[in-house]
Order: structure tokens, then C-alpha cells, then sequence
């Protein structure tokens, strides 16, 4: 039975949509359990390897290997590295074994999350409490009665209003109340961008390559082919547009490119305005962690040049982290209508929670809170900083000038898979810049570093078990 292997329909067997709401890689792990446990894939069967099944699911592989790592913890599925991951557990098995393995795993559970150097979440420790305990109780004192329904199509009037205003003063966008639509994430709004495409014929979509593989799994959602454009420590190649003629539209960072952390350099921004202006093409400018620069100052938003050839992506997610589920984009007027369309279910964000942030940043107390967090992330990057040239010397960094994650490079060959296992039995959660490949590239092996949720006390002693492993790792 060992040898038995299975060629199902895994996007049919692995229904996400049935699934309970919740974060994507616990949802796969209870589909994957539920049809373990009902028997439809039987004790033996090989699963597909993590990135096939990433590609038929149309998620990212790391929310596959997530997936993979806790079921095996739970005692469903067997791991063996060279060999496919299997399932070791079939109806008439004895409960009691994976209940002892997961019981077992909960002591280990705590440590592991001692240092998170794996999300580039902000630190949740800063979130304004009180501040935002103070917007919502003004929203709701102060809202008209029509205001507490449901939040009207392109999302509050008083929120794209102050949005526009804040926008244009701390960006340089052409902004309006009209052109900004506001979701519940930078993700919904590229989804809606990407139907407002398709809804004119383009069917392609460039984006970064490494990159954000949440935005392509959001593409993809809505059916557009990907193709992946290379970036450098400038930012995107503007050159490789011209190697794809059938392209139109292209997701850019130009603030911070998600994995080299410099912002688009001067050339390649008139270049890539050039390629549009030619190509009557749209760029998608994903103003990610513009927020939070610390040795030079970010140069303004494109779409202030040409709010007909691009649109402007952003969210509160890094300012204030996941739980003000609140992004936004501005488009060319073109294409507002189709991107408020409503024949698809919207998550736009609770009409008091929109409300609320629009006090927030009306009052002053949004740039007070910025301005702290980005002195608490200054110094924290340079105590990582500091503790990565003493400790790793040698080893180049990336993105150290902005954001809140660098990127390692590791020599050629280094096993990364093996330097991440052996980081996580110490506690430190790492990340992979491969799983933020649309290609993969063996050659260019590297540690993606998040310190936005670190605490300050306890960099030095992460960096030491960095070091440990990634020496370790590197002269086998």
C-alpha cells in the first residue's frame, strides 16, 4: 500500500469553498483532513508535490507547505525528504495516535513563534488601541443614520474624500473621491482592476518576478495569465516589456519592490510611463510600505504624472496592520464604473470601520501614529542591521533602507529548505525568497528577514541562531 499513488482532481477533492473562513493554509489543511478522514484518499496515497498543487489550486506554495507541515504534526501525513509526502493515516486507524501527535506538538507550538522573522506584519504590539477605541466611538456618535447600512458601491464618500486629501499631499497623486474605490484589502482591489481589464479584452497580466505571490494568486482567481518580468536592485527590468508584445497591463511596487526593497529608479520610471503611453497599456502601481523609508525620502507616486496610464494601489495593512481591513485604488476614470461593479460579491470594509479611519486620519492621529512606528522600525532595522554585519559578516543584505524585511543572499547551492528546518526546531520562523519566485531559481538561494514584528530585546539573540544555522547549512 505504500506505493500507491493517486491522479485525482485535487482543485474537485480539496474544496476550499467548502471549507470554514479563515486563513487559506488552514483552510487547505481542513480540506486535505476531511478527505483524508472520509476516506477518499486512501493511507498510501501520494499527495502532489507542494508547488503542482499550489498550480491547481491556484494558491502559493507556501500555503500548500504550510498545509502539508501541519498535517503531518497531526499525524495524517508522512514526510521523507526525497520522497513524495503520503498520507499515514485511513478511517480504521486508531484515534487515539494522532491526538497523542498533536498533543505532543503543543508543548513545541510556543516556541517556535519565539522570534517571527517570517511575516513582514508591522508590530501588532503598536496598534493604536486607544486611538482607534476613540474613531469608532466618534463614527458611531456622529454617523446619519443612512451611513449605517451597507457601505455604498467604491465604499464611503467621507473616506475617499479624506483619502484624496492624504493621498495627494503625502504622494503626489492625482486623486479624487470619484477615482477612489475602496475595498477591504490591496488584494480585492487588484482583483477588481484585473475584471475591469478583462471586461476590455486583456487577458495578461505582468508582474515582478520574485514578487508578491498573494497578488498572483488574486490574478489568477480572476482567470488572467501571468508572465513574470525580472527586477534587480532598480527595481522592474523595463526592457523585458518589449520581449512580451501581448501585454497591456503590468503590476509594479515603485515605491518598494517587495523583494530588493529599492524603489524604482528615475530611468525606469519614465521608461515604464513611455511603455504605457506606447503600448496604451496601464501599470498597476502597488504602493506597498511607502510608509516607512529610513535613510532617504520616497520619490512620488507615478499616477501623479499620468492618472490615465496608471492606477494607484495601497492599503492599511502595514500602517496599521491586518485588523483595519481597509485598501483602496485609484483609477483612470475609464475604468471606475467596472471597477465598482457589483456583479460579483464585494468584502467592502464595515461602513463604521470606514468611518473610523476616515476620523482617524482627519484628526491627526493616523500621521502621529506613522511617524512613531516608523522611528520604533528605524531602530530595530539598525539593531538587525548591526547584529547581521557582526554576526554574518560577509553575507549581503537587501531592502535594509525601507520596509520592515531584507532579503539575505546565500552562495550558490546552499540548501535553504534545510537552514529553515533546522531555524524553526530553535524557534526562529524564516522565509524562503524562492516561494516568492514565479520561476523558480535554484541558483539565487536567500533568507527573506521580517523584523516588523520582533521584538527589539530579543534581535541579537535571533541573529546568533540565524548565524548558527545559515554557517552551519552553508559549509556542508
Amino acid at each position: 500500500m505504500a506505493k500507491t499513488q493517486t491522479n485525482l482532481a485535487w482543485e474537485t477533492l480539496f474544496d476550499l469553498s467548502a471549507t470554514r473562513p479563515g486563513p487559506l493554509h488552514m483552510r487547505l489543511a481542513a480540506a486535505i483532513r476531511s478527505s483524508v478522514r472520509d476516506g477518499r484518499v486512501p493511507r498510501g496515497a501520494a499527495l502532489p508535490p507542494s508547488r503542482q498543487l499550489a498550480e491547481d489550486l491556484g494558491v502559493s506554495r507556501w500555503t500548500v507547505t504550510q498545509a502539508y507541515g501541519q498535517l503531518v504534526t497531526e499525524g495524517y501525513l508522512s514526510a521523507r525528504t526525497g520522497s513524495a509526502t503520503r498520507v499515514s493515516w485511513a478511517p480504521d486507524s486508531d484515534d487515539g495516535v494522532a491526538l497523542r501527535l498533536v498533543r505532543q506538538a503543543l508543548p513545541v507550538a510556543a516556541p517556535l513563534a519565539r522570534f517571527d522573522m517570517y511575516s513582514c506584519w508591522p508590530d501588532l504590539r503598536a496598534f493604536p488601541r486607544r486611538k482607534w477605541v476613540q474613531a469608532i466611538t466618534a463614527a458611531a456618535a456622529t454617523a446619519s443614520f443612512s451611513q449605517l447600512g451597507y457601505s455604498e458601491p467604491g465604499g464611503m464618500l467621507d473616506l475617499r474624500t479624506v483619502l484624496a486629501e492624504h493621498l495627494h499631499r503625502s504622494r503626489g497623486a492625482a486623486a479624487s473621491p470619484a477615482t477612489i474605490s475602496v475595498f477591504s484589502g490591496a488584494g480585492q482591489a487588484l482583483m477588481q482592476v484585473c475584471r475591469a481589464l478583462m471586461a476590455e479584452g486583456e487577458m495578461v497580466l505582468g508582474v515582478e518576478d520574485p514578487g508578491s505571490p498573494r497578488y498572483w494568486q488574486v490574478a489568477r482567481t480572476t482567470g488572467m495569465r501571468l508572465v513574470g518580468l525580472p527586477v534587480d536592485e532598480n527595481g522592474l527590468v523595463i526592457e523585458a516589456l518589449d520581449r512580451h508584445p501581448e501585454l497591456r497591463a503590468v503590476c509594479v511596487g515603485t515605491a518598494r519592490q517587495i523583494i530588493y526593497g529599492a524603489p524604482l529608479s528615475a530611468g525606469r520610471r519614465r521608461q515604464l510611463l513611455d511603455w504605457a503611453r506606447r503600448a496604451d497599456g496601464l501599470v498597476i502601481e502597488d504602493d506597498y510600505d511607502h510608509e516607512f523609508s529610513y535613510d532617504r525620502p520616497i520619490p512620488a507616486v507615478l499616477q501623479g504624472s499620468d492618472p490615465s496610464r496608471v492606477a494607484l494601489m495601497g492599503s492599511m495593512s502595514q500602517a496599521l496592520g491586518p485588523t483595519v481591513s481597509i485598501g483602496w485604488v485609484v483609477t483612470p476614470g475609464r475604468l471606475v464604473q467596472a471597477v465598482r461593479a457589483e456583479d460579483e460579491i464585494q468584502l467592502l470594509p464595515p461602513a463604521l470601520n470606514q468611518l473610523a479611519l476616515a476620523h482617524l486620519m482627519r484628526s491627526g492621529d493616523y500621521d502621529r501614529h506613522l511617524r512613531t512606528t516608523r522611528l520604533q522600525l528605524r531602530t530595530r532595522r539598525n539593531l538587525l542591521v548591526d547584529s547581521l554585519q557582526a554576526r554574518l559578516p560577509g553575507y549581503r543584505v537587501h531592502g535594509a533602507e525601507s520596509g520592515m524585511m531584507m532579503l539575505l543572499e546565500l552562495p550558490a547551492g546552499t540548501d535553504t529548505a534545510a537552514i529553515i528546518a533546522a531555524a524553526a526546531r530553535r524557534g526562529l520562523q524564516l522565509g524562503d525568497v524562492e516561494e516568492m519566485r514565479l520561476q523558480p531559481d535554484p541558483t539565487r538561494p536567500g533568507l527573506l528577514l521580517g523584523y516588523g514584528n520582533l521584538d527589539d530585546k530579543r534581535v541579537d539573540e535571533a541573529v546568533a541562531i540565524l548565524s548558527d544555522v545559515v554557517v552551519a547549512g552553508t559549509l556542508r
